[in-house]
């Protein structure tokens, strides 16, 4: 009989994902908090976002902070970034089955 140790993250009762590293738990956690205190910190704000849209953008500025840090140092798109949107954007542009982007409603 194997044995696996496996790591479970858990947010407010729920297993949000399980690990077989706690490196890669710890790091997802902490990815957890930051989407979280951007959600707070975006639902403390006047732009007055539904709850589920406010975890979506959290979770989105989280798992992208190198790209948020990058152009808050730069106000410029991060290379990388800013050459896939003109490859793509060029791409789509005679494609009927480009994939929908996901749109955030401001009230």
């Amino acid at each position: 009989m194997a044995v696996e140790v496996k790591y479970v993250v858990v947010r407010k009762g729920e297993e949000k994902m399980t690990f077989v590293s706690k490196k890669d738990a710890d790091a997802y956690d902490k990815l957890l908090d930051m989407a979280e205190v951007f959600s707070d910190w975006l639902g403390a704000s006047q732009i007055g976002l539904e709850e589920e849209q406010l975890e979506a953008l959290g979770m989105y500025l989280a798992e992208n902070k190198d790209s948020v840090q990058h152009i808050l140092r730069t106000s410029k798109m991060p290379q990388a970034e800013a050459e896939s949107a003109a490859s793509s954007a060029s791409e789509a542009g005679g494609q009927d089955d480009a994939k929908p982007v996901r749109a955030v409603k401001v009230a």
